[in-house]
């Protein structure tokens, strides 16, 4: 369930007049918006607005001829129904949200000099999701606050809106506080708070109010929601006891929504923590059942280093001085030699493997970093470019296909070819392994692996997504910026091999179950 559009239509239906049952004993909008006219004109004599400041007000009506017109003070009357959105029940009226506020304006222009302690000064960055974030606050110092705070005094209640950055996002000032505004931050304050300010911020919230602000947006780079488009910015006004209903049923209802959120939120979790402990079963022998008639892993370690002896003696490739080797101990534990330095394989939890299985290096059975690199100038316009964001995070699947002409890439690739296993060698995307089923290049950032006949591909690439293999690679990352598992310690990374047979029957279980999680994970979206 797509959550985020559910709460979006709710929204919708509420400034419609459709999420709660109107009441024809309700005291009608129209009184409700003359009262604050009245109000305004109160302010005004008592010298608390200036009478400049409510001169663009205007009342909107709807015309014997079924059209929406707007007056304005100097008694002009303009033909308005191309700005109404759609029809309001019996009852309701439009409004311009300056007609309903005192001056809308916005915080200081000035760039602020921060301090570590002082007076709260809030930013676009503090409202988020309806909300304001009070847990991750700059401060000012005194001065500059007494400054500010003679122009503009926030107070609970005020509504404050992204003007850009979280744009368009607007939540209430729910506690009592003195602090200060930037200026990526409007103030909106209702006249006597005559109008329920939880109603008039769920009808900034609406696709209606957000789609306006979005075709208002101005200025390159970080496009602005100026002042002038928030102050003229069409309201539908409820009665004042149909506000508070519907803010009630509001509440209600995107608790709901918010529910379901955390509930898909918990679920995909589940998922994804299912799939890992699926995973580090089979690496361990624990998700298929073993077969006594299958060829014993130890056979298949033995001939492959036979045949690569074979070749060192035919002077076909070169003996690696750098070769690790693993062995047993006198105490029964696993240890790794790598010319004259021992280390210890606990980490990787061998010792309790199926008897039929066997373990190497992942260097003796893969070309781990023997990439063939290849200038872009040399690559077909035609040929698919593979690109670290293309590869999905822990499902071993691939997001999107694009050739180098769609791509436009200027860096050197490395080329690989079907049947291959990709595998990232960056930390913030060690998880990102795939199974290629075409030819084609990939950022340097992306190891083509080949392990030609000793080892499926298939299981290989569920094994390097293994959470075993991805601590391992954690830890081993080196680098500041980038950190990213080196040659050596790819080379030198543990492989548990299992009977080939079984490596068969291990990747088509696991392919089983993620297809089985994933059909879940996509019914719940």
């Amino acid at each position: 369930m797509d959550t985020k559009a559910l709460r979006q239509k709710i929204l919708d239906l509420a400034i419609r007049g459709k999420l709660v049952p109107q009441d024809p004993n309700d005291e009608p909008a129209s009184v409700l918006l003359e009262r604050i006219r009245a109000e305004k004109q109160q302010m005004v004599k008592d010298g608390k607005l200036k009478a400049k400041e409510i001169k663009n007000d205007t009342v909107i009506f709807l015309g014997d001829d079924n059209l929406h017109y707007e007056k304005f003070p100097d008694g002009t009357v303009n033909c308005i129904e191309d700005e109404i959105p759609f029809e309001l029940p019996e009852g309701w009226e439009w409004t311009r949200l300056q007609a309903i506020c005192e001056p809308i304006t916005d915080g200081t222009h000035k760039t602020p000099t921060y301090s570590d302690e002082g007076f709260i000064f809030l930013s676009s960055k503090n409202v988020t999701s309806g909300h304001i974030d009070w847990d991750n606050i700059m401060y000012i110092p005194e001065s500059l606050h007494n400054e500010l705070y003679a122009r503009l005094a926030p107070q609970k209640n005020d509504i404050l809106l992204a003007k850009n950055g979280t744009t368009g996002v607007a939540a209430i000032v729910d506690r009592d506080c003195i602090f200060d505004i930037y200026v990526s931050l409007a103030l909106l304050r209702i006249i006597g708070y005559i109008i329920s300010p939880e109603y008039l911020l769920s009808t900034i919230a609406s696709s209606t109010i957000q789609n306006y602000f979005n075709s208002s947006l101005k200025g390159i780079g970080v496009p602005n929601l100026h002042l002038e488009h928030i102050r003229t910015t069409l309201i539908p006004v409820a009665p004042i006891n149909e506000q508070y209903r519907i803010a009630t049923k509001l509440e209600q209802l995107l608790s709901f929504a918010d529910n379901i959120e955390s509930d898909k939120t918990d679920l995909q979790t589940t998922i994804q923590l299912a799939k890992s402990k699926i995973l580090d079963l089979a690496i361990r022998g624990k998700l298929v059942p073993q077969n006594p008639d299958d060829e014993p892993a130890s056979v298949l370690l033995e001939r492959i280093r036979a045949e690569k002896e074979e070749l060192i003696k035919q002077g076909k490739i070169k003996r690696d001085k750098k070769e690790s080797v693993i062995f047993r101990g006198e105490d029964n534990s696993y240890y790794l030699r790598m010319g004259n330095l021992i280390e210890t394989l606990d980490d990787w939890r061998i010792n309790d493997i199926p008897y039929s299985w066997g373990i190497c290096c992942l260097g003796e059975v893969c070309d781990y970093g023997n990439c063939t690199n290849v200038d872009t100038k040399d690559i077909p316009k035609t040929a698919w470019i593979l690109d670290l964001e293309d590869i999905e995070k822990d499902t071993g699947k691939v997001s999107q296909k694009l050739t180098l002409k769609e791509r436009n890439s200027a860096s050197t690739k490395h080329s690989f070819h079907k049947g291959q296993v990709l595998y990232s060698k960056l930390r913030p995307y060690l998880n990102k392994v795939v199974l290629v089923d075409d030819d084609g290049y990939c950022t340097s950032e992306i190891l083509p692996l080949d392990f030609n006949k000793y080892i499926l591909p298939e299981y290989a690439k569920y094994y390097l997504m293994s959470p075993t293999f991805l601590r391992y690679a954690n830890h081993c990352s080196y680098g500041v910026k980038m950190p990213r598992l080196g040659t050596l310690d790819g080379r030198k990374a543990v492989l548990i091999v299992p009977p080939v047979n079984e490596q068969k029957r291990i990747a088509d279980k696991v392919s089983q179950l993620f297809s089985l999680l994933d059909s879940i994970a996509d019914n719940v979206n």
